[in-house]
């Protein structure tokens, strides 16, 4: 069932997130930590309110979009949300694309601003002159070249005041586009309320997030999961949010637990694979939280016994803004994805769109009141997911008969093989079980007689050597864990697996012939 949030007919989400916790008397609350600075909620205010200014100074108006290309510092919620007091729409863009990409997103969402990290700005300058709408490059944590403008100088001598802009609940918020997984990436539009309602349901009722905490994402800030969890959860409640720039390997997360003592930990499932592989401690942290893909019931197992916290799994997507279906820290039930978040509702569906029987494969359908209003410029696409009130997550899912839904694949992920499905992640997580894998991933690939069967993408743990003889032992072992049909016909080793920026696993690009 939807929640009601009461929200008033005229609301700012930066207003919310911000004004509202200086206004509540956490000014002086630390609400950021970066490398060796931290900010307050007064200090993340003023410098919201000089963006937001600066934006007007440009004449950005109302709807109008501002494009984000930052690392994880400071500066991004004071660019996030000083567009959004303004009314603007923030753009949160990947940081790990090629400029060709960046060419492509600029100019499907038609920006006339963008405020870039000094590091990322050279992916730009590379297609700057087939940039069609962009009008002005603010170059932040760094120097800015001819022809951009120095974050500093940027704000210098704005105003610390700003009225927010009167949107409404239902007004346009900020776009996160999908990581292009399949296909071109596509701009999901989320609107003022988004925010508050994943906040309200997952932040929360699940994972209990609450003034005190300090919150950690190895997540990044400009996709959904991490957008959440370092931005708009920890602001919910006054809670304090550490950020780390740089790239999150096992080494800089520990480091960074171990200088901050974060309460909240949020992570993927293939970090929490190599983590485990890595010397390092979890003191402190009361809770771990994982999206992105499945978590291995065997990574969970493992991980518990060695730190002694819980890892509660879950699903969302970029068009849901979050999660909604998720296991608790007192009700987990490894392997799953775990229950509804409460405030959403699901599905699972034939290809008719008729509901299945508990037990039975499906199509999982989502609905909630944080799914997004549609993709923009993409009406087919938008129509093809979001059907009425539902959001097609184009997921394969099961509900077993206690409630918990547990996911196979994508749908162009699944495998048939000898005419029976075979869900590639239950390869994947026989195989991720024995001792000698770190990572893995499993996909269809034809055999001599064009008949598809199951290949595995093997990456190994410290102390073991890629050979015939273990990939023998890899493809029994499989043998006496699951059917026969689906153990791997080949293995291939590899010194990494290709993700997405998400920490998604590419398999299209494993399917390329070439591998």
């Amino acid at each position: 069932m939807q929640l009601d949030l009461k929200i008033p007919e005229l609301f700012n989400a930066a207003d919310y997130f911000v004004d509202r916790n200086v206004r509540e008397g956490r000014g002086q609350k630390t609400a950021v930590i970066c490398e060796d600075r931290s900010f307050t909620y007064a200090d993340i205010q003023a410098g919201m309110n000089r963006v937001g200014n600066a934006l007007k100074g440009l004449g950005v108006r109302l709807e109008e979009r501002v494009a984000l290309l930052m690392l994880d510092t400071e500066i991004f919620p004071q660019a996030f949300f000083g567009a959004v007091k303004i009314g603007a729409v923030p753009v949160c863009l990947n940081t790990l694309l090629r400029p060709k990409d960046y060419l492509y997103l600029l100019n499907d969402g038609r920006a006339r601003v963008l405020i870039v990290d000094a590091t990322l700005l050279s992916n730009i300058q590379e297609v700057k002159e087939n940039l069609k709408f962009l009008e002005h490059i603010v170059v932040a944590n760094g120097p800015a070249p001819d022809g951009t403008l120095a974050f500093s100088d940027f704000i210098a001598g704005k105003s610390v005041e700003l009225q927010a802009a009167p949107t409404t609940p239902d007004d346009s918020c900020f776009w996160l586009y999908s990581s292009g997984s399949t296909g071109m990436p596509k701009g999901a539009i989320h609107l003022q309320h988004d925010m508050v309602y994943c906040a309200e349901t997952f932040g929360k009722q699940v994972v209990g997030v609450r003034e005190d905490d300090v919150c950690f994402s190895a997540a990044k800030l400009f996709f959904a999961y991490g957008l959440g969890n370092s931005l708009y959860f920890p602001m919910s409640v006054g809670a304090t949010a550490v950020y780390l720039p740089v790239r999150p390997t096992p080494e800089s997360v520990y480091e960074t637990v171990r200088r901050y003592k974060p309460t909240v930990f949020y992570g993927v499932p293939t970090l929490y694979g190599s983590m485990l592989a890595a010397e390092g401690s979890m003191d402190g942290v009361r809770v771990c939280v994982s999206a992105g893909e499945a978590l291995p019931a065997d990574i969970f197992k493992r991980w518990v016994e060695r730190h002694g916290v819980k890892i509660i799994d879950g699903i969302g997507s970029t068009e849901a803004c979050q999660t909604f279906i998720s296991n608790r820290i007192d009700d987990i039930r490894p392997g799953s994805s775990g229950k509804l978040v409460p405030g959403y509702e699901a599905r699972i569906v034939d290809e008719n769109f008729q509901d299945v029987p508990d037990g039975e494969v499906g199509t999982l359908l989502v609905k909630g009141d944080s799914i997004c209003a549609g993709y923009w410029n993409k009406h087919e696409k938008t129509k093809a997911t979001i059907l009425g009130e539902w959001l097609n997550t184009d997921d394969k899912y099961y509900q077993d008969a206690d409630g918990y839904y547990f996911y196979v694949g994508r749908t162009n992920d699944m495998l048939k093989v000898g005419g029976i499905w075979v869900s590639p992640i239950d390869v994947e997580a026989c195989l991720i079980e024995h001792p000698a894998v770190l990572e893995c991933a499993v996909i269809g690939a034809p055999d001599s007689e064009n008949l598809i069967k199951p290949k595995a993408f093997v990456v190994l743990d410290r102390g073991y050597t890629a050979d015939e003889k273990l990939e023998k032992e890899l493809k029994e072992y499989v043998k006496t864990k699951l059917a026969h049909y689906k153990f791997p016909r080949w293995i291939v080793f590899l010194n990494e697996l290709p993700k997405t920026a998400t920490g998604k696993i590419k398999r299209f690009e494993l399917r390329k012939p070439a591998n």
